[in-house]
């Protein structure tokens, strides 16, 4: 595997190495050997996937302290747009956000560190995006932001959301409980 640094502090890239032959593709997307090794302090404790129709945009998803998370999502089967946005106090990127393209094809992994809202956009139907963190869903402090409020430009007419999502505050009027260096 290879990691990218992004532009935001603790948003990594991993590139698996994608091994492709007559039967097929096989792409390993996690080894704790390897987060042990490049000082990636990494423990899953929850896994789950979602399976979306194209243009349906999830997100911008979070849990607040003391069940904040590290993240780390890949595309088993189709394509997405995957957006991070920074919302940690005192963080140089707050308010900026990510994006790049996960899929099948590239295997690409996010590693999402705490204090960073998720979200995505589903370039084809049936896409399954798969989570794995370092905490178990706390429905008292699962929180969001508007996937609308901030200037990434998602590139939908007719974006598919739930209601849910559409109820979270905007960036502007969101205070966050994420403090960056603190519990980031």
């Amino acid at each position: 595997m290879k990691i990218v640094d992004t532009n935001i502090s603790g948003l990594k890239i991993l590139e698996p190495r994608v091994f492709k032959d007559s039967r097929g593709k096989f792409i390993k997307t996690f080894t704790n050997d390897f987060f042990i090794e490049n000082n990636l302090d990494i423990h899953i404790k929850e896994t789950y996937y979602s399976i979306s129709h194209k243009d349906v945009i999830r997100g911008m998803h979070f849990q607040t302290p003391p069940y904040e998370h590290i993240k780390l999502v890949y595309v088993p089967a189709g394509k997405i747009i995957d957006v991070v946005l920074d919302i940690r106090k005192k963080s140089p990127t707050f308010g900026e956000y990510f994006s790049c393209e996960l899929s099948s094809d590239n295997g690409k992994v996010l590693i999402i560190p705490k204090g960073l809202a998720h979200g995505f956009k589903s370039l084809q139907d049936n896409t399954n995006v798969t989570y794995m963190q370092t905490t178990c869903y706390a429905p008292n402090n699962d929180g969001g932001i508007r996937y609308d409020s901030f200037e990434f430009d998602w590139e939908c007419v007719s974006p598919k959301s739930s209601d849910r999502d559409q109820s979270f505050a905007t960036l502007k009027e969101f205070d966050s409980p994420f403090i960056f260096g603190i519990n980031s």
